[in-house]
């Protein structure tokens, strides 16, 4: 296996359980790219001014920033059982989380992170450090979800945006790139305002909303097809709510591909509202797609 060295894939850890999944989707991710691994820890106890060494008589190996250490230790020698061809890398850096990992996306090709990590709301669906990176990351975020299978489809929703049309390239190059089928989805449901002003009738015709919705998948894939002449594309146009679409579609995948953000009226946000119920929902691991940089 030839690695060149270009951005790397980057994955957080953090010991958790949750980011040793991560490590492991990360080292596949590498492999499949021909990219280095980057194994990162976001270290915030400087920042507290916690004492970071040993306790006087401690055992050898105690104190804060060895146990950082040996974090990182653990997971990069997790990654290479996984893809022992993979350079590896790990560091400690020092920092909050999220601060630490939105700056380490600016080199990297892809982020990785686990769904939840060590806080302690361990009742949430995910955690406050994957959504911060997941919103305001420079790069595409994975995030593991559901159970890793190497059968499905790539699953991708399109509503007819510019960020959707990155969604679709990611999952066209990914679907590629695994030799999975590619499905694209377009959810509806009524007429929605797109920006102010805008007024929704109070009577419309489901069949013109269907052929909208076909219209959208159409002018989604055209001319990816021709990139990608071995991905075998199958298009779907549901009438229902697109998140709940999108996870419903997740239960079959291999992988979700959704925008950062769509079409609608909070076009501000930097996550969209369908992105962000799927990043909590889904049965697949996830990835909200955008233009690196």
């Amino acid at each position: 296996m030839t690695i060149h060295s270009a951005d790397p894939v980057v994955v957080g850890v953090d010991g958790s359980a949750t980011a040793l999944d991560a490590v492991r989707v990360a080292a596949r991710e590498a492999a499949f790219r021909h990219r280095p691994l980057r194994v990162v820890h976001a270290f915030i106890w400087p920042l507290t001014r916690a004492p970071l060494t040993p306790a006087p008589g401690a055992p050898a190996g105690a104190g804060l920033r060895n146990q950082a250490e040996r974090c990182v230790a653990e997971a990069v020698a997790e990654a290479g059982k996984v893809a022992p061809d993979v350079p590896v890398t790990g560091v400690v850096v020092d920092g909050a989380p999220a601060a630490v990992l939105v700056e380490e996306s600016r080199r990297a090709t892809l982020m990785v992170l686990g769904h939840r990590g060590l806080g302690g709301f361990a009742g949430l669906l995910i955690g406050s450090v994957t959504l911060q990176v997941s919103a305001r990351a420079h790069c595409p975020v994975l995030v593991t979800r559901g159970e890793a299978r190497a059968d499905g489809p790539v699953v991708v929703g399109v509503d007819g945006s510019a960020h959707s049309g990155v969604a679709v390239g990611f999952a066209y190059e990914e679907a590629a790139r695994r030799g999975a089928p590619l499905v694209v989805v377009h959810a509806w449901l009524y007429p929605t305002p797109i920006g102010p002003g805008d007024i929704v009738p109070l009577v419309y015709d489901p069949e013109a909303l269907a052929e909208e919705s076909r219209r959208i998948l159409a002018e989604a894939v055209a001319g990816w097809s021709e990139r990608y002449p071995d991905v075998e594309v199958r298009q779907r146009s549901v009438r229902g709510a697109p998140a709940r679409v999108l996870v419903e579609q997740s239960a079959s995948a291999q992988l979700v591909v959704v925008g950062a953000h769509g079409r609608g009226a909070l076009a501000g946000l930097l996550l969209g509202s369908v992105s962000h119920a799927v990043l909590h929902h889904a049965h697949a691991p996830l990835v909200i797609a955008r233009h690196a940089g």
